[in-house]
């Protein structure tokens, strides 16, 4: 008996299967996975880079650590948190090998220029993109990522006051693109320029927002591909911003436009739900910070839900 347990050879871990040591691997986070596994010994390395742990690449748990300032990017981001964020990137890229379809940021999570480029150089295949923070990032910089990201079929976002120079690099470049989703007030401008540039839209989601009724109106009128509309939480407002006036529910009007969509999603109960109430205390400019962690990922599109 003991000569046989002498003469059984015990397996090690670097000689697992690297399907099985990819199974494991798929339980940890990015952050585990770029710790040092790789170079524990060539196996494990392989296995570090199979594909499906790439496939998406979520950073929505890392937050830079920042200040408010008053003048433009209106954040100063800590020396060591954009260090740790360039670190985590390098990282995370050289061991995808440019297999990820998914890139996931979170809410204050101020990515800069170089940070973007670099990401987007080595991800060329992304599908969806999930980044609503563009404090420090300039025009150049996002359109850059957009002519490289071809494939790009969903996009996350803040509300931005210009935005024809981004949609039309996504109409010009993002032939499959289908899916948006606005986080910030929803203008007649913005709506106007979606019509214009991305008139075969299937999704979008300006939810816990505040929405111009004219601008809603447009969208329903025309955007004659759109399937599914969420509003939830929103409230619409009407006139100038010195007299606006919040519409408490949906006329007729709106309703009927709507009724050609798969799917109209909206919940205006301002009285019982708490959303609804946190988007109107903040003006629909949702201050995501003061509430629950991860509140910020929740969308009543399945799609776009994190």
């Amino acid at each position: 008996m003991e000569e046989e347990y002498e003469n059984r050879r015990v397996r090690r871990w670097e000689e697992l299967d690297t399907d099985i040591l990819v199974r494991i691997f798929q339980k940890f986070s990015v952050f585990e996975l770029t710790s040092g596994l790789a170079h524990v010994c060539s196996g494990w390395r392989a296995a570090c880079c199979d594909p499906i742990l790439w496939k998406t690449l979520d950073l929505s748990h890392m937050r830079s650590s920042f200040i408010k300032i008053p003048l433009e990017p209106y954040v100063y981001v800590e020396r060591r948190s954009d260090e740790a964020l360039t670190r985590i990137l390098k990282l995370s890229m050289n061991l995808s090998g440019g297999n990820t379809r998914t890139l996931i940021f979170h809410f204050n999570l101020f990515l800069s220029d170089e940070q973007l480029t670099y990401t987007a150089e080595r991800c060329p295949g992304l599908r969806r993109v999930v980044l609503p923070a563009w404090n420090r990032i300039k025009k150049t910089g996002i359109c850059k990522a957009i002519r490289i990201w071809k494939e790009l079929e969903s996009l996350t976002m803040p509300s931005i006051a210009n935005p024809p120079y981004l949609l039309t690099e996504i109409a010009k470049n993002c032939k499959n693109f289908k899916e948006l989703k606005i986080m910030g007030p929803f203008e007649i401008f913005f709506a106007n320029t979606l019509i214009t540039c991305l008139p075969n839209l299937k999704t979008l989601s300006i939810r816990c927002s505040a929405i111009k009724r004219e601008a809603l109106l447009k969208i329903l009128d025309g955007l004659q591909s759109l399937e599914v509309l969420n509003i939830s939480h929103s409230h619409l407002v009407e006139g100038p911003p010195q007299r606006k006036v919040i519409v408490r529910e949906l006329d007729k009007t709106i309703m009927e436009k709507a009724s050609r969509l798969r799917k109209f999603l909206t919940c205006m109960e301002h009285k019982t739900c708490v959303m609804c109430q946190r988007t109107e205390n903040d003006e629909g400019i949702v201050r995501w910070y003061k509430y629950e962690e991860g509140e910020w990922k929740v969308d009543e599109v399945t799609s776009l839900h994190l």
